[in-house]
């Protein structure tokens, strides 16, 4: 079978020569020939990766029938609902995915076996990711601290924004010198809204006009 094959190192400083080798006789041993090639030198803390956004658009476009990888941590180490929810993409797209040096088959008698587990492990990183979220987000409540994103701009940088346009600077050339997105620079400089008084409504101005009296 025309296969393909995915090969990830962390870093610059590495190649891909061991996982290639390793990929080449397994494919050997199943009289596979691997013929695409997908590989790149990036960290696999989350899933936006090029050589992995494109392994999928291909899988998709049914370009991909069988994968081999070095191991499942080649394609992601983000966590089991990552890894989870990429093989049921790949799964779903009819491609079958062949580990290396995993010890275990996702495509045999036991695939049902390994998702389903893969699935319940997932579940359980979700409720204890957002259990650990809530936790933190009552301690800062309890502390008085904020919490979400610190401000990109406190209050010297906003101060210094306005200095530079004052100075006639526009909003690129202060986003540039400051080394800020132009958005931040823009909402930055933007007056503060105040509510607006709001004209009385038709039916408030009618039942305060003054009538005449009414007819007995």
């Amino acid at each position: 079978m025309r296969a393909a094959a995915y090969l990830r190192v962390s870093t610059k400083a590495q190649d891909h020569a061991t996982q290639r080798s390793a990929l080449l006789r397994a494919a050997a041993a199943r009289r596979d020939s691997i013929v695409s090639w997908y590989a790149e030198k990036r960290g696999g803390q989350n899933l936006a990766r090029p050589q992995l956004d494109q392994l999928r658009e291909d899988a998709r476009r049914g370009l991909v029938r069988r994968l081999y990888v070095y191991r499942i941590d080649r394609l992601t180490r983000s966590g089991i609902r990552d890894t989870f929810d990429l093989l049921e993409e790949l799964r779903a797209a009819g491609v079958e995915l062949v580990t290396v040096a995993d010890g275990f088959d996702v495509n045999g008698p036991a695939a049902d076996v390994v998702l389903a587990v893969m699935a319940w492990a997932a579940k359980m990183e979700r409720l204890a990711t957002a259990e650990r979220i809530a936790d933190t987000i009552a301690r800062f409540q309890e502390e008085g601290r904020p919490w979400g994103r610190p401000p990109r701009v406190d209050a010297a940088g906003h101060k210094r924004i306005r200095k530079l346009r004052k100075e006639g600077r526009s909003v690129r050339a202060i986003a540039v010198a400051l080394k800020l997105p132009r958005s931040v620079v823009g909402r930055a400089l933007a007056p503060s809204r105040k509510a607006a008084p709001t004209s009385p409504s038709r039916k408030a101005r009618r039942s305060t006009t003054h009538r005449g009296p009414s007819r007995q």
